[in-house]
């Protein structure tokens, strides 16, 4: 797969599934963006906290670096959903996905970054709640400004 720039756009939506696992098209253009050539941006798998897609990781039992380098050989998403199938419990997605529609700020390891870090997209959305909806709604506020 081709790095992505993630300054001239976001990684996909958190609700959009491969394969029937909700965020893991967003996961594969962060790692994209990891590549060499590629742009990470402000995003990230685990920086500062486990993200989102640190998460996804974690409860499919796999390795960022491992992913990355599937996503390095692979031509397309559907490479990489093979690779999964092979790899990781299919059987897990609904209980992942419903888990991942439910995580909201409180769940972070450090609940504050998160606040603040999602402070304007907050403010603008006060209704927000999870985690998903918050990162997906601050996507939009980020790139409708350019």
């Amino acid at each position: 797969m081709t790095p992505l720039d993630l300054r001239q756009r976001s990684p996909r939506n958190c609700y959009d599934k491969l394969d029937g696992l909700m965020l893991m098209p967003r996961t594969i253009d962060k790692l994209r963006a990891s590549l060499p050539g590629g742009w990470t941006g402000c995003y990230f798998i685990n920086g500062k906290i486990k993200g989102i897609s640190g998460f996804l990781l974690e409860r499919l039992g796999i390795h960022e670096a491992q992913l990355r380098d599937v996503i390095l050989r692979a031509r397309d998403d559907d490479d990489v959903a093979a690779w999964l199938r092979e790899h990781v419990d299919t059987s897990l997605y609904p209980s992942i996905n419903a888990t991942l529609c439910k995580i909201t700020p409180q769940h972070a390891e450090d609940p504050d970054y998160v606040r603040s870090a999602y402070a304007e997209t907050l403010s603008a959305n006060p209704e927000l709640r999870t985690i998903v909806d918050i990162v997906d709604a601050d996507d939009r506020r980020m790139f409708a400004q350019r």
